[in-house]
């Protein structure tokens, strides 16, 4: 029991440590109902990702936006222009666990009259994770202005696997516009 009470922390800090982290900003005061199409521009400045993976942020990001009610095209008189940038990076990342028992000071009486087991053992490893973090932005081009803009942390990672990489994109992709359209204050 007292195993289980000092695993399960450590394995919640760790599920936790890989999550990803998502945010978002609006311009506030938009009309966010006005908007129906959008269409692709590339950021200016921004690293591109190779063909592959930008098919697979693109087509992730079309499936969530198509659920709230947009309609990709490819007109010059859409009413949003969306774009991403990426940056992958890597980050140390230690993970310790516990063992809860071991040789130290204790109840009772142990070998040769030293204390039980207690105190515990700690092993601490340390590793080397990358960290993709996909920024999204909307623009309206006849105001020609920044209305909304997202972002995903530990959402890229150019060592996974095809399928993970793609489920982990579709993740992330969910989550972005969990609260897209923003929701309306009156």
């Amino acid at each position: 029991m007292k195993a289980i009470r000092i695993v399960l922390p450590v394995l919640v800090f760790a599920a936790g440590s890989f999550a990803q982290d998502v945010r978002y900003n609006y311009a506030a005061g938009t009309n966010y109902s006005k908007y129906h199409t959008y269409r692709w521009s590339p950021c200016k400045g921004a690293d591109q990702l190779d063909q592959i993976a930008d098919q697979e942020v693109k087509s992730a990001i079309d499936t969530e936006l198509a659920t709230k009610g947009l309609t990709k095209t490819d007109s010059e008189n859409s009413d949003l222009i969306v774009c991403y940038q990426v940056s992958v990076g890597q980050e140390k990342q230690f993970t310790t666990f516990d063992s809860g028992w071991g040789p130290g000071p204790g109840w009772g009486r142990g070998w040769y009259g030293y204390g039980g087991g207690g105190g515990g053992i700690s092993t601490t490893t340390s590793s080397t994770i990358q960290i993709g973090q996909l920024d999204f932005d909307m623009y309206d081009p006849t105001a020609k202005q920044l209305v909304w803009r997202g972002t995903a942390s530990k959402t890229l990672d150019p060592k996974a696997k095809p399928e993970k990489r793609r489920k982990n994109l579709a993740k992330a992709a969910k989550k972005l516009f969990k609260n897209y359209p923003p929701p309306v204050k009156g």
